[in-house]
């Protein structure tokens, strides 16, 4: 495939503040032209008053001018398609051009992360503090409106960028505006008095974490919840309707009984069926009633297999269907979005003189602003493995690939099938003979079986000890003798495979990490060094390889493996709700908890802590739940994780309410609700990703998935000369040294040509792509209609008029063709 090196004249231009227009084009077409029809980008680029004498050079420097500017915007397109950022917030001129790329480089995105975790991390030094980690409110409050004025920066970049009238329209910011302003009269409030006073609006803070660059998957998980509450809401209200009539109908049947403390008023009636659905007070709530006839116990039973065992499901299954529904939308949305991102780029970086396609030169140029650190090999090999009709320039068809291909990391084909190819005869066949060892199926299973004898030797071996200290001074034989054969395994598939082919399997990874650790512990062991003696717990994690037999169980870790990152992106969302509980928790109910409170309340004796003596002996009764409180941001997070696990949670809820007032159930009623919210839209998550995957393997029985993306592809001595030449010419010679490499190893081997092959991990768009690959062609087709539609027909003005048109034709950094 021959290399286009052509400097021609960009067909579509971004105009400029002024809407002038540039000079002529120079009839060279192998020098860079000038468009003759729209300023350039972002800013003026020529002087009409430049001398005649200099008139080429102004011109060649304008042209180039013109294409980096082109080069520039459509990575910022690009950039847009993959961050699903909304094209209204594109820069419009030269000063959002500057604060758009201020605004989105690491450093930037490390500078709000940072203040974000500063002010999230004041609450442990804040009435109520921890105590080791209490600050004064002079230094607390400073470091608050520090924190908060280097905010008001990020955010006067934004608006920079943006402009007002995008910036006001701008949800997500308007909301960060808003809580700004609170956090920082607050603060000031608090440093002129010098006193902390109620701050609820201390919860809102996690806005400032939630709309880091970083956060975007929690910001994801947030918009699917809110979603997902409408269908909710009908089903919550449903089971809260039939537990309202459930309660007037116990209050009725029980409230008689006065030994029934559980339905003796209609508020708590509410209050304990709302317990009984977490079945936290069962069967405690019936017992009271069933001692007095047995025939009540009809009423629970109904209650429980109504609300819990039917609605309680019910409300999965809605949230199940819901979730599924928006996650096939959100795909199909994203899709359309890189979709449209990838067409203003291409048109961006067509010419007049070839619209058909882009040449490898703008392709470079491209790829130099989107992906800067990218090599000039790598460059190239990105073009050739989109430019599937092996032509000289790369069609818009070809281009929609972009995003799959980008991500590829190339590497060199080895000529050789193994490492130890170009060694000896005698070392040839030694570790020929290893390799066919560790690749024969009476190999893998000697190993499976070793691993189970070793799992069973383990569990006997912890059934026998007895308490006290489980450590010997002495090594056992056993550990020994099953480390030595992992360590003889780990040798022989080294040697057999090589380093490099070994450490590419992530079950060799995993077992290697299994042994190592398992190595530390036996030094941990035979040098007595007691503080890492955990490390010899991690022994039993070999049994995971036994996981490998089997194909479902095989899926199941591999659906894990890829739920991890969203897994810890929702783990963050549900940690962003404790944050906001705890503050209100801490707020409302600080210091209300101790030893031998709620003496009044029927929970008493979970918070009682007597000691008396008994004989000669002094016997300690100790409740432990009064160390279930809110006494600072750390005690918060534990108490609200117990709330969430629901085991006894109504005795925390009792003891807070007896010393405060019957309204504060409300807190730990609203909290069960939200919590529940969230931990159904992970199972639903968890079921979805697993149904998924389980369907996409019926449909593609091939392993192709196992490999990841794979894509191979050959590059010519005479292709990587002419790459050198453009480079060269461009005067970009610098950055050829692996291209010169290339060359230099192609002639050393007698070569003509070098085979590489591109991989990265397969994702879940990925798996999308295969699975809705029917209904993808029907959502382009939808989607060109619509655009066709929404399009109005222009006729083309005259060229000499072009500098004529005003810029209000596009309100952002639109394209003019």
């Amino acid at each position: 495939m021959a290399v286009s090196m052509d400097d021609d004249v960009p067909l579509i231009l971004t105009l400029d503040d002024s809407g002038s227009s540039a000079s002529a084009p120079l009839d060279d077409l192998d020098r860079e032209e000038l468009p003759n029809e729209n300023g350039g980008s972002y800013d003026v680029i020529n002087d009409a008053s430049s001398p005649a004498a200099g008139e080429c050079c102004v011109q060649q420097s304008s042209a180039r001018h013109n294409w980096e500017m082109n080069y520039q915007e459509a990575a910022i397109y690009l950039q847009e398609g993959e961050n699903n950022d909304k094209f209204f917030t594109h820069p419009k001129n030269a000063k959002a051009l500057a604060a758009y790329l201020f605004a989105h480089n690491h450093l930037f995105y490390l500078m709000e992360l940072s203040t974000a975790l500063l002010l999230l991390l004041l609450s442990l030094c804040e009435a109520p503090a921890v105590p080791m980690l209490r600050l004064g409110i002079f230094v607390h409050a400073t470091l608050e409106l520090f924190a908060l004025i280097v905010v008001v920066f990020e955010l006067s970049m934004k608006m920079r960028w943006l402009g007002f009238q995008t910036f006001i329209r701008h949800k997500r910011t308007m909301v960060k505006t808003c809580v700004l302003f609170v956090q920082f009269i607050e603060a000031i409030v608090v440093l002129v008095r010098q006193t902390s006073h109620v701050r609820i609006t201390r919860a809102l803070r996690c806005i400032f974490l939630v709309d880091c660059r970083y956060c975007g998957a929690v910001r994801r998980n947030l918009r699917q919840i809110f979603q997902s509450l409408p269908p909710f809401i009908d089903i919550l209200l449903l089971l809260l309707f039939f537990m309202v009539i459930f309660a007037i109908l116990g209050f009725y049947l029980f409230s008689p009984n006065h030994s029934d403390p559980y339905f003796n008023t209609l508020e708590n009636s509410l209050v304990n069926l709302f317990v009984l659905l977490t079945t936290s007070n069962f069967p405690d709530v019936m017992m009271p009633s069933y001692a007095r006839n047995p025939w009540s116990c009809v009423f629970f039973i109904v209650y429980l297999s109504i609300e819990l065992y039917f609605i309680m499901n019910l409300l999965l299954a809605v949230v199940f269907d819901t979730f599924n529904d928006i996650e096939k939308r959100k795909f199909k949305s994203l899709l359309l979005h890189k979709r449209a991102a990838i067409q203003h780029a291409y048109h961006l970086l067509i010419t007049k003189q070839r619209p058909s396609g882009i040449s490898f030169k703008h392709f470079e140029g491209l790829l130099r602003f989107y992906k800067p650190r990218m090599c000039a090999r790598e460059r190239y090999l990105t073009f050739k493995a989109l430019n599937q009709s092996n032509t000289p320039l790369v069609s818009l068809k070809d281009f929609y690939n972009f995003y799959e291909v980008v991500g590829l990391k190339w590497k060199a084909k080895r000529n050789r099938e193994h490492w130890f190819d170009d060694l000896p005869r005698t070392a040839f066949l030694i570790f020929k003979g290893i390799n066919i060892l560790v690749n024969s199926r009476v190999f893998q299973y000697t190993m499976y079986t070793v691993v189970a004898v070793n799992g069973i030797w383990i569990l006997v071996e912890t059934f026998m000890l007895q308490g006290g200290n489980f450590f010997s001074r002495n090594v056992p034989w056993s550990y020994i003798v099953f480390l030595t054969i992992y360590g003889v395994e780990l040798l022989l598939k080294t040697t057999g495979l090589g380093p490099v082919e070994y450490l590419s399997s992530g079950w060799n990874l995993f077992d290697f990490s299994v042994t190592l650790f398992a190595f530390l512990g036996l030094m941990a062991l035979a040098f007595n060094m007691e503080p890492f003696y955990f490390i010899v717990v991690l022994r039993p994690l070999q049994l995971l390889r036994l996981f490998k037999l089997k194909k479902r169980y095989r899926n199941v870790l591999d659906t894990m493996f890829e739920l991890f990152p969203r897994m810890a992106s929702l783990g963050l969302t549900l940690l962003i709700f404790y944050y906001c509980f705890a503050i209100v928790g801490m707020e409302f109910f600080a210091g209300v908890v101790y030893r031998n409170c709620c003496n009044t309340s029927t929970v008493a004796d979970s918070y009682r802590w007597v000691n008396h003596t008994v004989g000669n002996k002094t016997v300690v009764e100790e409740g432990y739940y009064y160390l279930n409180n809110f006494d600072n941001i750390l005690n918060s997070f534990v108490t609200l994780f117990e709330l969430t696990v629901v085991n006894d949670w109504y005795i925390i809820m009792e003891g807070v309410t007896s010393q405060t007032t019957h309204w504060s159930r409300l807190y730990f009623m609203i909290f069960y609700i939200v919590t529940m919210v969230v931990m159904t839209i992970i199972v639903a998550f968890i079921l979805d990703a697993f149904v998924f995957r389980m369907n996409y393997t019926r449909k593609n029985q091939d392993s192709e998935e196992d490999n990841g993306i794979v894509l191979e592809k050959e590059i010519s001595k005479e292709e990587v000369v002419g790459i050198i030449e453009l480079y060269k010419r461009s005067s970009a010679a610098t950055e050829t040294t692996q291209l010169q490499k290339l060359v230099l190893q192609m002639d050393k081997y007698g070569q003509m040509s070098t085979v590489f092959l591109g991989r990265r991990s397969r994702t879940k768009s990925d798996l999308s792509m295969k699975m809705y690959e029917e209904e993808i062609q029907e959502w382009y087709e939808e989607h060109s209609r619509k655009e066709e539609s929404q399009t109005p027909l222009q006729e083309p003005a005259p060229a000499s008029n072009s500098s004529l048109k005003p810029l209000s034709l596009r309100q952002r950094s639109q394209t003019v063709i």
